[in-house]
């Protein structure tokens, strides 16, 4: 049983998280600061560390150092991101940004464990050596995922820039990671940021980094997310919605291999492998003058088409199976399988959320599967007559049971039972963002600001321009 410390300085968030790691077999310690962690425990008996950024006293970043053989995740607030690009140059394995999806926390934290894991079991190698195979945890016996893993396995040993294209949820991230974790830069880091979850004005910043005194509010140097991929690899998720002026700073950082920081007259030299990922046609984006046509040659070395759950109906199946076999050792649940019925109503639905539907369709059946060894079809809870409904997040879930909605706003939908998701929607975003942004209109609706960027684009609901 892996053991982890969690250190936490607020006790309702730490006593949150030492019961969702437990109920997935984790030994679980936990200490309110740096000194409590170091006067109670030994760092080194432990697996790995879980530390809020800002604590009392010393910084969770102190841990990096004090725990020479435990990796350190770290947690922070969206307002502190800046920060954890600092913690992860300092020597912290990944971050996690407040608050936190419960899935993706046990999901990082396993993944950190497998890591640790593999590194730990895996025979010395030279440098010059690749791990044969990919162990990405990407699942497909189809033709057309075969011909993909093979195009990964001849990309990842090189430093070709990749651009990874696909429809959401098709596991564009889950592709990039196997790509750094098979190539010459594993033991370097991975940033991966979503162009389209931070608003235009901070996305250069974020990127490039900044002076002192460059912008209101720019009180300290920082050193931007290209940077903190030196030798490493950058993963942009969303390309696309990467705003003109970012695009030229990015063009050089691709062509010159050096980086300005926003308000700096001084240039550094970086080497970092770019990734880049879309569900956008970039080149019509070029036509339209959305898009760099220089940019778009320049990230067009290497193209990976990664194809939607309908177009490799034979991995749907082996997909659900293995996803299923997953929870059930997550959920201390007894083997189950798919009734025929379920298996024909999962071959007939369309899963316009690719596999990120299925796996949470799956996981709510086996979460629900109760006094029986098969799943059936109405615990999938999937209508094929309305394919045309976004399962891949949990906003109707939210809906009905997340206290970020208001009494109002739950009377209003249910009392109105002919109002569509989509209608509903609409209607909060259209009524409320001229007096909200975006962070405040997505914590209304109860979701993440890539979840309201996307549903913005499947409704064709643009960001409104806001005057200056």
């Amino acid at each position: 049983m892996h053991k982890i410390l969690i250190v936490e300085d607020e006790a309702i968030i730490r006593m949150a998280l030492r019961k969702l790691l437990e109920r997935h077999d984790f030994d679980v310690r936990d200490a309110g600061s740096v000194k409590d962690a170091i006067s109670k425990h030994n760092l080194d008996n432990f697996d790995l560390i879980v530390s809020d950024l800002r604590l009392p006293g010393e910084p969770g970043t102190d841990l990096i150092k004090l725990a020479t053989n435990t990796p350190v995740l770290i947690m922070t607030s969206y307002a502190s991101l800046r920060s954890a690009v600092d913690a992860m140059r300092m020597g912290a394995v990944d971050y996690i940004a407040k608050p936190f999806d419960h899935d993706e926390m046990v999901a990082t934290v396993k993944r950190i464990l497998l890591e640790k894991s593999k590194s730990k079991n895996a025979t010395p190698t030279s440098k010059s050596t690749v791990k044969s195979g990919l162990n990405s945890g990407i699942v497909g016996n189809s033709k057309i995922m075969q011909d993909l893993f093979k195009r990964m396995e001849q990309v990842a040993p090189t430093d070709a820039t990749v651009l990874i294209n696909g429809e959401t949820g098709t596991g564009k991230e889950l592709t990039a990671r196997a790509i750094h974790t098979n190539s010459q830069r594993v033991n370097n880091a991975l940033i991966c940021i979503n162009c389209a979850a931070i608003p235009d004005t901070l996305i250069e910043s974020e990127l490039f980094g900044h002076e002192k005194g460059a912008f209101t509010g720019a009180d300290s140097h920082r050193e931007g997310l290209v940077v903190a991929a030196d030798k490493g690899t950058l993963f942009l998720d969303e390309i696309g919605e990467l705003p003109l002026e970012a695009q030229a700073r990015l063009l050089r950082v691709l062509q010159e291999g050096e980086v300005r920081p926003v308000g700096s007259v001084k240039t550094q030299k970086v080497n970092i492998r770019l990734i880049a990922a879309t569900h956008r046609d970039l080149s019509q984006r070029c036509r339209d003058g959305l898009f760099r046509e220089d940019l778009f040659f320049r990230l067009n070395v290497i193209q990976l088409q990664i194809p939607p759950l309908r177009d490799r109906e034979e991995d749907i199946i082996t997909l659900a199976k293995s996803i299923i076999a997953r929870y059930c050792e997550t959920y201390n649940k007894p083997a189950l399988s798919l009734s025929p019925e379920a298996v024909d109503v999962m071959k007939a639905y369309r899963w316009p959320g690719n596999v990120r539907e299925l796996e949470n369709a799956v996981q709510r059946a086996v979460i629900l599967c109760e006094d029986s060894e098969q799943i059936n079809q109405s615990l999938l809870a999937l209508n094929i007559n309305l394919n045309n409904l976004d399962h891949e997040n949990a906003f109707e879930k939210n809906i009905s049971s997340d206290n970020t909605y208001s009494d109002a706003d739950r009377r209003k939908r249910t009392s109105e039972p002919e109002l569509s998701l989509e209608d509903y929607f609409q209607r909060v975003v259209l009524e409320n963002e001229d007096n909200m942004n975006e962070t405040e209109l997505a914590k209304k609706l109860g979701v993440s600001r890539k979840c309201l960027w996307e549903r913005r684009q499947k409704l064709g609901i643009p960001r409104k321009k806001r005057l200056s």
